[in-house]
């Protein structure tokens, strides 16, 4: 049987998986996305997740944009955005990070990424030198999970995020 596209790119993952990634799964992702063509979003997509996981975050971050502007699927779409604002975060790009994260908290704010896009929001708080804020953003995340104690916890979270201010 024939594996499709996405198992070939999954399989790939998952030889990498527990390594540092390099050069071979960038070019085994290359040759998987080169067979979709130039103007294929999941195919930039995974291009510019190799390099991000290479640490390579400044190709990472052109790949990811490109990604974006082909137009990607509701399930890669945050995924690649959570990816996005990372790789900017790793390049010292706070503010840019932040207004990529924010605004995918507003798009996807009952997803199934919203405590993942939470948790990039955090780390970059805390790069940028807001700790008090990043702490907030994190206790905000993790109050719909906690059996209990969900008012007093917002009030906690809000309260911290002031210890910046």
């Amino acid at each position: 049987m024939t594996k499709t596209w996405d198992e070939r790119i999954d399989e790939v993952w998952a030889d990498a998986s527990g390594e540092e990634v390099g050069e071979s799964t960038i070019a085994r992702i290359d040759a998987l996305a080169a067979e979709r063509g130039a103007d294929d979003a999941r195919a930039e997509f995974e291009r510019a997740g190799a390099r991000d996981s290479a640490g390579l975050p400044a190709e990472a971050v052109a790949l990811y944009r490109r990604a974006l502007s082909l137009g990607l699927d509701d399930e890669h779409r945050p995924q690649c955005v959570i990816q996005l604002a990372s790789s900017l975060r790793n390049l010292g790009e706070y503010d840019e990070a932040l207004a990529v994260i924010r605004a995918e908290e507003e798009l996807s704010h009952d997803g199934p990424y919203r405590d993942a896009v939470a948790t990039v929001h955090a780390l970059i708080l805390a790069s940028a030198g807001r700790p008090g804020h990043a702490l907030s953003v994190a206790l905000l995340a993790l109050v719909p999970h906690l059996p209990r104690y969900h008012r007093s916890m917002t009030a906690y979270a809000h309260e911290i995020a002031e210890i910046d201010d």
